[in-house]
């Protein structure tokens, strides 16, 4: 069984550099900052960002510290919900495929971004029924 926490042989990154990297890409997509602009503001080049939120380089507590700053999160954010994975001994996080995860996607988190801009709440609440019209359309077909 490969140990989860490193990777299955030398310079892969671990599922949790992985988990950590696409949390990072979530909010920095949410924020509507591109890799360039959170890079500069780290004083890094949008390639280190990229490598980042792939979990090719692994994210160290002071870089962590600043982009939680940055990105206006607690640093808990990143490991969010990895200790109920981690219950399940690792099993669960090998299975995990990040880029299948609807709410990881970007048009999804480009969608709330966009979405949470509207003031009028009226407005939010008829995209809200909108959506679920549609889906449930969806489903009769």
């Amino acid at each position: 069984m490969i140990d989860y926490r490193k990777g299955d042989t030398e310079g892969l990154p671990s599922q949790i550099d992985i988990y950590v990297g696409n949390r990072l890409r979530m909010r920095r997509t949410l924020l509507g900052l591109s890799q360039t602009e959170l890079g500069q503001k780290l004083g890094l080049t949008f390639q280190q960002i990229q490598k980042y939120e792939q979990g090719l380089n692994r994210i160290g507590s002071s870089r962590l510290y600043e982009l939680s700053k940055i990105l206006k999160i607690s640093i808990a954010y990143f490991f969010e919900d990895l200790e109920e994975i981690d219950s399940l001994n690792g099993e669960a996080l090998g299975s995990i495929d990040l880029k299948q995860d609807p709410a990881a996607r970007r048009e999804t988190l480009e969608l709330v971004r966009s979405f949470a801009r509207i003031d009028d709440k009226d407005v939010r609440q008829s995209i809200l029924t909108l959506i679920h019209n549609l889906n449930d359309s969806e489903q009769e077909n």
